[in-house]
């Protein structure tokens, strides 16, 4: 006998969407947010299914500003893992923004033995040339978080436009997000995390590609709202 008789389960998309997106905004408390930032909290709590995450969200009110502003300029988006690169939605993005993750970079392996750290770690000593003005996504690799702080406080450092961290994990998850709030205050940079264990990939990417669709849509109107109506003959390319 099926668990699951085939008429009692939603099989359109666009009905699935809708009713995930009303069910998120009926049962978060998204009002205690700043308003910029619900349409990103939205999106992390669709990719993880967890309404309270709204609760643990640690920022700067800066940060869906700054993160839209560079993406919408062209800047990279700077990873640490395979699979966040995977989350991002190429289409979504406003300049056709490139996605760097280093950690299959031949040189890591020797970085890391050198450095005395883990692979992901030393796969962010290799965006220092590609730092400055990116949008940085971290969500799955705690000493990525923590060897980025450490190259940040280095006198002269190039600075991100904006940190999106998501580490998760048992192991320094929730210690390097408290040491991101704290030194993104002191660097005055703006960043977005969930305190906790709680984090990954998934969620990095929703935070990327909620900057990234917020923005692209701006930009959309702006240009259509630049066009002439075609009645009067001369409507844009």
């Amino acid at each position: 006998m099926p668990l699951l008789a085939s008429e009692d389960y939603i099989r359109d998309p666009s009905e699935i969407y809708r009713r995930s997106f009303a069910t998120i905004e009926a049962e978060a408390d998204l009002d205690r947010l700043p308003a910029p930032l619900r349409p990103v909290a939205i999106r992390l709590i669709h990719a993880c299914g967890m309404v309270d995450l709204v609760d643990d969200l640690i920022f700067d009110d800066r940060v869906v500003t700054a993160g839209r502003a560079a993406l919408g300029t062209g800047k990279p988006i700077l990873v640490d893992a395979e699979m966040v690169s995977r989350g991002i939605i190429p289409g979504l993005m406003p300049q056709k923004n490139r996605v760097i993750c280093m950690l299959n970079d031949p040189k890591v392996p020797d970085l890391a033995r050198d450095m005395g750290t883990t692979r992901s770690a030393a796969a962010v000593e290799l965006w220092r040339n590609v730092l400055d003005g990116a949008v940085v996504a971290i969500g799955n690799a705690p000493t990525a978080l923590f060897h980025l702080l450490e190259i940040l406080a280095e006198p002269g450092a190039p600075m991100p436009a904006a940190i999106l961290g998501f580490p998760v994990g048992f192991v320094g998850a929730r210690e390097s997000k408290d040491l991101l709030a704290t030194e993104a205050k002191a660097l005055g940079l703006p960043f977005l995390a969930v305190r906790g264990r709680r984090g990954g990939s998934a969620m990095a990417a929703a935070a990327v590609n909620a900057l990234a669709k917020l923005e692209k849509g701006d930009l959309e109107r702006a240009s259509d709202s630049t066009r002439m109506h075609p009645a009067l003959g001369d409507d844009l390319p």
